[in-house]
């Protein structure tokens, strides 16, 4: 991967249609398969004009590579509770994952005015689950079993975990100074 993986400042840009067959294809690299369900292209089409969606490509460095995709999706809801849909990477390992979640949360509760900053993650997604645990993220309970996985052609079940950050909560994490300023994210 290049050194543009490395950076730390991520820029999501609005997903297009002609960005979607690269989408599908990093949904379906092998590295990232076992910790997501993946969509059929049909669904991000949906997803990038369904209002209620937002839909990002991950580009980072001065060449503005493509690196991944987020999804949110409750972007109006009525209850304010935004879901962290999707994310997937191909660079790991390298601060990226990181840099977007801070990302995503500033612009959950600062531009979508979210209370409730929700996600699940599959239980054999540890360094996800450590991610997102040392981003504020609190458990709020277990799906078991609830999703099928296949790995290296072996068939099971995997336990989704439901966890969230609330509005006072990332408040706090920024008084703190545990959130990047806003103006620092760009």
């Amino acid at each position: 991967m290049s050194s543009a993986a490395g950076s730390s400042v991520v820029l999501l840009r609005p997903t297009m249609a002609s960005d979607l067959d690269a989408v599908v294809e990093i949904e379906r690299d092998q590295q990232n398969l076992p910790f997501i369900t993946p969509w059929d292209r049909t669904q991000h089409e949906g997803a990038i004009r369904f209002p209620d969606f937002r839909h990002f490509i991950v580009e980072a460095g001065d060449s503005h590579e493509r690196l991944g995709f987020v999804i949110l999706q409750g972007c109006r809801n009525p209850h304010r509770s935004v879901e962290l849909k999707r994310i997937v990477l191909q660079a790991k390992g390298q601060g990226l994952g990181r840099a977007c979640v801070r990302r995503l949360k500033a612009m959950a509760f600062g531009d979508l005015g979210a209370h409730r900053f929700w996600l699940d993650v599959k239980s054999l997604n540890t360094r996800a689950l450590a991610l997102y645990e040392s981003e504020g993220f609190v458990v709020e309970g277990r799906l078991r079993e609830s999703v099928r996985v296949t790995i290296d052609g072996a068939d099971g079940y995997d336990t989704l975990v439901v966890m969230s950050l609330l509005d006072r909560e990332y408040q706090a994490r920024r008084a703190m100074g545990l959130e990047a300023p806003l103006g620092s994210l760009a």
